[in-house]
C-alpha cells in the first residue's frame, strides 16, 4: 500500500499531496495523522518557506473516506469525540502554520477537503472544481471545520451552505472568498508557482508571521491594545536583522539577500 501522504521539497518549498488517488484523497484516522506529523514537522524546519498542500489524481480530497466513517457511526461517542479532535488539530495545525500555505485545488473539494482550503492563506483553484459541505445530507455538520470555513466565506453564506448541502463550483467559491484565484486547469500549477515566489520574494520572518497579525487585530476589543501591540511589532521588526536588510537593500536599490 503506498503512503497516504507523499512529501515532496522543491527548495525552499514543501509540496504536501494527498496521496489517495483511488477514492480521491478521502480523509482517515492515517491520513489526517500523516498530515499532521508532516505540518508539525515543518513549523520547526528554518529551511522551508511556503507549503503547498494539494492532490493525487482526479481531485484535492472528497471529504470522509465511507469505510473510515463506517467504522465511526459503529463506534462510542467518547471514539467519536477523539477522533474528531485529530482532525481539530490538524485543521488548527494548518491554520496556526508559521508558514505562509497555498491550496492548490482541482477536481472535488468536499466535506474536510473544504476544511483544509479554508486553513490555508492563499487558495486557487482550477476552472471546473467542485465543492461541497454535504455533512448534512447524512444528518450530520461540518461542526469541526466551521471555524475555518465561517471566517473564510462570512456566515451569511455559511448558513446557506451547511444546511442545503448543495454544490458550488469555482467560480462561486471565488466570490465568497474561499477561494483568492481561479485559472484554466492548465495553468494552474503555473499559478501556484507564481505565488510561491512572491512568497519567496517577501521576509521569511514577515511572511509567516503575517497571519498571526491578522488573526490579532480581527480578534482585539481594545483599539488602544491594538495600536500598542502593533506600534510594538513594527518597531521589532524595523531593528530585527531581517527588518535592517530588507531596509537597507530597498534603499541600497538592491534585491534583499533572501531573494537570492
Amino acid at each position: 500500500m503506498s503512503h497516504p501522504l507523499l512529501n515532496l521539497r522543491e527548495g525552499p518549498v514543501a509540496r504536501l499531496r494527498l496521496n489517495r488517488p483511488e477514492i480521491h484523497n478521502a480523509f482517515d484516522a492515517t491520513l489526517i495523522a500523516a498530515l499532521t506529523g508532516a505540518l508539525d514537522a515543518i513549523a520547526r524546519d528554518p529551511e522551508i518557506r511556503a507549503v503547498v498542500i494539494e492532490g493525487e489524481g482526479a481531485s484535492f480530497s472528497a471529504g470522509a473516506d465511507l469505510n473510515w466513517m463506517r467504522g465511526m457511526a459503529a463506534a462510542s461517542e467518547a471514539e467519536n469525540r477523539d477522533d474528531s479532535l485529530a482532525l481539530a488539530r490538524l485543521m488548527r495545525v494548518l491554520d496556526e502554520l508559521p508558514k505562509p500555505t497555498i491550496a492548490r485545488v482541482h477536481g472535488a473539494a468536499f466535506g474536510g477537503g473544504v476544511g483544509l482550503v479554508a486553513c490555508c492563506d492563499i487558495a486557487i483553484g482550477a476552472r471546473g472544481a467542485k465543492f461541497g459541505l454535504t455533512e448534512s445530507r447524512l444528518g450530520l455538520l461540518p461542526a469541526v471545520i466551521s471555524p475555518y470555513v465561517i471566517e473564510a466565506i462570512g456566515a451569511r453564506q455559511a448558513r446557506r451552505w451547511f444546511a442545503t448541502a448543495e454544490i458550488f463550483d469555482a467560480d462561486q467559491a471565488e466570490r465568497m472568498g474561499l477561494l483568492h484565484e481561479v485559472v484554466e486547469p492548465d495553468a494552474l500549477d503555473e499559478a501556484i508557482q507564481r505565488q510561491a515566489g512572491l512568497l519567496l520574494k517577501a521576509g521569511p520572518h514577515a511572511s509567516a508571521t503575517a497571519k498571526a497579525l491578522v488573526r490579532q487585530v480581527v480578534s482585539h476589543a481594545d483599539r488602544d491594545r491594538h495600536d500598542a501591540d502593533n506600534a510594538a511589532l513594527i518597531a521589532r521588526l524595523r531593528v530585527s536583522s531581517e527588518g535592517q536588510e530588507g531596509l537597507t537593500a530597498f534603499l541600497d536599490k538592491r534585491k534583499p539577500a533572501w531573494a537570492g
